[in-house]
């Protein structure tokens, strides 16, 4: 998972264990989420919300498995 070039994992050490600690700016892969894989197929431009929605729950599930390994 990339969040602006970098990946959960490397952002993970920045939290600590109960995920307090950081920041995370991902404001365009968000936005833009609706033009990527997996929800290019599954979201029209008009839909970027619930794309967005989507990739943002995706990098929270993500993140929050990096942080507890």
């Amino acid at each position: 998972m990339e969040l602006s070039g970098g990946k959960a994992e490397d952002i993970a050490l920045g939290f600590d264990k109960n995920g307090i600690g950081g920041i995370v700016n991902a404001s365009r892969s968000l936005m833009c989420a609706y033009q990527k894989e997996p929800y290019k197929n599954q979201f029209s431009e008009e839909e970027f919300a619930s794309a967005t929605r989507a990739e943002a729950i995706r990098m929270r599930d993500e993140l929050n498995k990096a942080i507890k390994d």
